[in-house]
């Protein structure tokens, strides 16, 4: 069924039970020409660009819970491309302009909100800072505008504008096409999609083991609900990325950690921008419903545990309450965390393991949900072709051991 105004008015006049499942949950078969094993927003858009770009629809995604019951649905669902770097600029953009057409594309609405996001300065080292990465953006192509702190103000007026305050706001540049997006919507508008050309989508189906071939070539998986025959295998797990890896006979230089957020109480419209505060570490939106959405650092220590310290909490609160105090009588409703993919340089990995016929996606750390359409698009790429897309090649597994790394937490100053 294709959604439409239309499908709205025949719905409400047949008492909504008109309406076919989003996706199916078939049984999985003996074999297919290529699996995807990780059924979050990475995982739904390979298989989908998969089927698209690629003709390839005997395509199974393995998840082995619920889909888009991890990272995809434990983030805070921002998206940009103000990235320092050529190659992640590229890469993000890309991404990012992906996202602009994909609620038309998946004919699902994925409440993309372009409504900005304001980098905010707090001394003279962060107006350096902000303006070096403002012109490489220019340099990029990517959309920008320095702002100073009346421009500042004029975006978010509940921010602590004091030049006493404790970090006062001396300014701060603005990406117009960024901000925020459903997350939820995302992976179901991908798994709609690529159902309908075909994609078989397992939940409840857990990998336990890799079958290689004499030649040590991939040549399935052992799961929860049996084995299933391929040769052609995408890995885009997120936080267990490295544990699948070992499962396969190699490592990874993964750490996973737990990254969090929470939302207020909802409100009435009072902030419609992203706020990202590089001195303070926090960042904070408004939701559609109304709520803050609150977001920080990571909790650094190695987790697989999908909730976060008290201590990083109290951090993220005394963060936001120092740029905006009028948020102090909000009321916490609830608190989370995903498990993020860190690797030594803050960039992704995408492309061949040491395992023929396997390949993953990985490494995003705090900027996966961004990436999703990219990442689901190149990892594509490589399962088809057996090559590398363009985008992805300077994100090779390789460069660990060549040193050619991009470090764009490094460049920037700041956690990405």
């Amino acid at each position: 069924m294709r959604y439409s105004a239309l499908a709205l008015l025949r719905g409400a006049l047949t008492g909504q039970r008109s309406w076919s499942p989003v996706w199916r949950s078939p049984e999985p078969r003996r074999s297919y020409d290529a699996l995807v094993v990780g059924g979050g927003g990475h995982g739904l858009a390979t298989a989908y660009y998969l089927a698209k770009n690629h003709g390839i629809g005997n395509v199974a995604v393995l998840e082995r819970g619920w889909l888009g019951g991890g990272n995809t649905g434990r983030n805070t669902t921002i998206v940009r491309s103000n990235y320092l770097y050529p190659e992640s600029a590229r890469l993000y953009d890309f991404s990012l302009r992906l996202y602009e057409g994909l609620a038309r594309e998946l004919n699902f609405n994925i409440m993309l909100s372009q409504r900005g996001l304001v980098v905010l300065a707090h001394s003279r080292h962060d107006l350096d800072a902000i303006a070096r990465w403002a012109n490489a953006m220019h340099m990029n192509g990517i959309d920008v505008q320095i702002l100073d702190r009346a421009q500042v103000a004029a975006h978010a007026p509940l921010l602590e504008m004091s030049p006493r305050a404790r970090f006062p706001v001396l300014g701060g540049f603005l990406q117009r096409r960024a901000g925020t997006a459903r997350h939820d919507a995302v992976a179901w508008g991908y798994a709609r999609a690529a159902d309908a050309l075909g994609v078989d989508i397992i939940q409840n189906c857990e990998v336990t083991g890799f079958v290689k071939n004499a030649a040590g070539h991939i040549a399935g998986v052992d799961t929860t609900r049996g084995r299933i025959a391929c040769e052609r295998i995408g890995i885009a797990a997120a936080g267990h990325s490295s544990v699948l890896a070992r499962l396969a006979g190699f490592s990874l230089p993964v750490t996973s950690y737990a990254l969090q957020a929470m939302v207020t109480e909802p409100v009435k419209p009072a902030l419609d921008v992203v706020l990202l505060s590089p001195g303070t570490g926090a960042y904070v939106s408004q939701s559609d419903k109304g709520e803050m959405v609150l977001g920080a650092g990571l909790d650094l220590f190695p987790s697989y545990a999908q909730r976060g310290s008290f201590a990083v909490t109290q951090n993220v609160i005394a963060a936001t309450l120092a740029i905006l105090p009028a948020f102090s009588r909000l009321r916490l409703l609830r608190q989370w965390a995903g498990i993020v993919d860190v690797v030594h340089d803050s960039s992704p990995i995408i492309g061949p393991t040491p395992v023929p016929g396997l390949y993953i996606n990985c490494g995003w750390g705090t900027g996966g949900f961004k990436g999703i359409p990219v990442g689901g698009w190149t990892l594509a790429h490589a399962l088809a072709t057996g090559r590398s897309h363009e985008l992805a090649e300077p994100f090779q597994l390789e460069r660990f051991v060549s040193g050619r790394l991009i470090d764009e937490a490094a460049a920037a100053g700041i956690a990405h």
